[in-house]
């Protein structure tokens, strides 16, 4: 059994970081907002990973903290060995657990979080997830001054990054249960549909948290997905239908959600970031969602397997949130 209740473990706060374009999408009210990609760096990942100083310094210094405060630090990227993660780690004397579920890092960031907590008395653990449009788009396909063309079923990899801090102290968003996923191929070999790989994933995940839990769809006033993007999203509706009988009615994508459709970007966002961006910076302040069901979708590939004409694994982590705004 994948599934497991939790016992008193709390979001006390999060911190959210924006890229240029994210800002001018669907969010207007980020924390901290990039002026460009670069971010004052000499390259991309030098920029991301200053991404990921800034939100833990901002959290920290929001909440009066010290590093010494916090148990555990918990942090996942899209670069190749985590290094962002691990670079921005460095900087700070707290223990550290890098994680890599591709963009279901933050959920899967959460999971072992609420784990640790449950066994501690008081203190905190942090989880910080990012990515970076350009870093990731010339690590996993082609440096944009290429100019490939795509097409539209590809999904546009989000900037941003996120950190959340998680408390044995009661607060109004509570860490439920959550099901850990399994990993599942399709077959499918398409680099540039990452939603069709990732949804299947994501059915599975979600019809194993509702058996094990015991509840029905209707059990949650929003399930929310992280990044199938507006081709991934349908085909998660339409799966669960066909397979499982199971109408997705309350039912939102943060990556087709992320922007605007005047934005030129295909079929959405991606990336580890896409889902916490849009969950603590929209859906939660909409103060309408009570139960929500989160659930972090990652395409478990790597360029050089893609040029192999390997088929593209993907694993999906279901949270459930228990919200009182």
């Amino acid at each position: 059994m994948a599934s497991k209740k939790i016992n008193n473990v709390y979001i006390k706060d999060a911190f959210s970081l924006a890229g240029p374009l994210e800002a001018n999408g669907s969010i207007s009210n980020y924390d901290l907002v990039m002026n460009d990609y670069y971010y004052h760096e000499k390259t991309f990942e030098q920029a991301e990973i200053k991404m990921q100083r800034n939100v833990i310094d901002n959290i920290l210094h929001k909440n009066n903290l010290n590093y010494s405060d916090i148990n555990l630090l918990i942090s996942g990227d899209l670069s190749n060995q985590i290094s962002v993660s691990c670079y921005a780690a460095s900087f700070y004397d707290i223990p550290f657990i890098g994680v890599y579920s591709a963009c279901a890092s933050f959920t899967e960031g959460l999971i072992l979080g609420s784990e640790l907590m449950e066994s501690k008395k008081k203190g905190y653990a942090l989880c910080v997830t990012s990515s970076h449009n350009l870093h990731a788009e010339k690590q996993f396909r082609f440096p944009i001054e290429y100019g490939a063309p795509k097409p539209h079923t590809t999904t546009f990899t989000a900037t941003g990054a996120v950190s959340t801090l998680l408390s044995r102290e009661p607060s109004n968003i509570k860490l439920e249960s959550y099901t850990i996923g399994t990993v599942v191929d399709m077959g499918i070999k398409d680099a540039t549909n990452m939603g069709a790989v990732m949804a299947p994933a994501a059915a599975k995940v979600i019809l194993n948290h509702l058996t094990e839990m015991n509840r029905s769809i209707d059990y949650y006033d929003l399930v929310l997905t992280g990044d199938l993007g507006c081709v991934g999203n349908k085909i998660l509706k339409e799966f669960l239908k066909r397979n499982n009988n199971i109408l997705l009615k309350n039912y939102l994508d943060s990556g087709c959600e992320l922007y605007l459709k005047s934005q030129e970007v295909y079929a959405g966002a991606s990336g580890p970031v896409a889902l916490p961006l849009y969950l603590f910076n929209k859906i939660l302040k909409q103060k309408k969602y009570h139960k929500i069901l989160i659930v972090g979708t990652g395409s478990l590939h790597n360029a050089l397997f893609v040029n192999q004409k390997m088929s593209i694994p993907s694993v999906a982590h279901a949270v459930s949130l228990e919200v009182n705004l």
